[in-house]
């Protein structure tokens, strides 16, 4: 390490302000949906049954999952759980909220 490197000290404050990567999830989630449709319908016509169950209990959990991603997504990105939550630090740039009192 260099003598010049700042060390960046941990705030303590980031399982408050992690963000998650929602379109991800989205696109992921479509993924499984096809799938465990195609799953499916192609262990259904092949008489097995066990496997069919199991794809339908993955579609469930895929198209449940559907459902909580877009009123996640619809909340906005500033949603806060309660008024005993703080605001979101703003972004500085660097991915790292700075000092308080800073413009």
């Amino acid at each position: 390490m260099l003598g010049s490197e700042a060390i960046v000290m941990r705030t303590g404050s980031e399982p408050a302000t992690a963000r998650s990567a929602l379109r991800m999830r989205l696109w992921l989630s479509l993924w499984g949906t096809l799938w465990a449709l195609f799953g499916l319908g192609a262990f259904s016509l092949a008489g097995r049954p066990g496997w069919a169950v199991a794809c339908a209990v993955v579609l469930v959990i895929a198209v449940l999952d559907l459902f909580v991603i877009a009123y996640r997504m619809r909340q906005g990105p500033r949603y806060q759980p309660g008024r005993d939550i703080p605001p979101y630090e703003p972004d500085h740039g660097d991915g790292r909220p700075g000092p308080p009192g800073q413009p």
